[in-house]
């Protein structure tokens, strides 16, 4: 099979043995695999592959169809299409994955969409209601929202009933944004726009101080991104003041229970919106898997709205 693979820092398109399946493992035709903000901290050396996962071969995410089954896999049956989250190996033409994590891949939905679901849809919602405990009526505010995550979160947010606030910094992607259903504002100055009930952090450090500012008694601020920073300085009297929760979230290391209660929890809470069309998955861009190296660049640019996705072609 190919793959795109991390060597000294650099990406290549690699001819490797095919995987095989093991207990309770499929083996996926993959269709297609979204880029995460983690594949670039993979290839920069900061992010090393967890335990069991292929530690040279980057992708988090996958969407393809079932060639084969591992001992004990009766979940799905070859030639269903499915889609999930992995510790790494989707941005590959074959990867294996335990059908625990799996989730089948609603009716209607593109390859491009589904490979770009999984991760983003996961990550928000476990962080908006499993970390945050977000309820109908609270305020949300997301910054970082035109991103793959942060235009998911907005459409959970509202979905829950929840009344959004979205910062976006591009003011080419604030109408898009928009269009998902939240106030959008700039990040400067986004503390004059509270008080919030739940803060979900996708940029980093910098925005700590003006969060708590901006939350409201009793909030919760959930801290799933560092890019602009991974340190900041608080005042502690202010959280204790306005009894403020702050979490923080990865999904890639869980073990695989708890992998798996998020797959389960995605399906119950989030695909019947995706199913009937009231929550979509943004895609800013395609790629094939032979031009990885400009999606990466691509991402690495910023200012877009939605995800960057490589595709890749239909075998017999």
């Amino acid at each position: 099979m190919r793959a795109v693979t991390i060597n000294d820092r650099a990406l290549s398109i690699t001819d490797l043995p095919a995987p095989e399946p093991g207990s309770a493992e499929v083996l996926v035709r993959v269709r297609a695999c979204g880029l995460n903000g983690a594949d670039l901290l993979q290839l920069k050396g900061r992010y090393a592959a967890p335990p069991g996962a292929p530690a040279d071969i980057p992708g988090l995410e996958m969407a393809g169809e079932v060639v084969g089954l591992g001992p004990g896999a009766t979940r799905f049956a070859v030639g269903d299409r499915v889609m999930g989250i992995l510790g790494g190996g989707g941005q590959a033409e074959l990867c294996v994955a335990h059908e625990r994590v799996l989730m089948p891949v609603p009716e209607g939905l593109s390859w491009a969409e589904a490979g770009g679901l999984a991760e983003v849809f996961t990550t928000a919602h476990d962080a908006l209601f499993t970390q945050g405990g977000l309820r109908a009526g609270e305020r949300l505010l997301v910054h970082g929202a035109a991103g793959g995550v942060g235009s998911a979160a907005v459409q959970l947010g509202r979905a829950a009933g929840a009344r959004v606030t979205a910062s976006v910094r591009n003011p080419d992607s604030r109408d898009q944004v928009a269009a998902l259903g939240a106030k959008v504002i700039a990040p400067d100055g986004f503390e004059d726009h509270g008080p919030f009930d739940v803060i979900l952090e996708l940029v980093g450090g910098p925005n700590l101080p003006g969060n708590l500012e901006a939350l409201d008694l009793d909030g919760r601020i959930v801290v799933i991104g560092v890019g602009a920073g991974r340190t900041s300085e608080l005042d502690l009297q202010q959280v204790m003041q306005k009894r403020a929760r702050i979490f923080g979230s990865t999904l890639r290391a869980r073990p695989l229970e708890q992998k798996a209660a998020t797959a389960r929890a995605v399906e119950r809470s989030v695909l019947p919106f995706i199913a009937d069309g009231s929550v979509t998955v943004p895609v800013a861009a395609t790629f094939p898997l032979e031009q990885a190296q400009a999606a990466y660049d691509r991402f690495s640019a910023g200012g877009k709205h939605g995800k960057i996705v490589l595709v890749l072609p239909e075998k017999s």
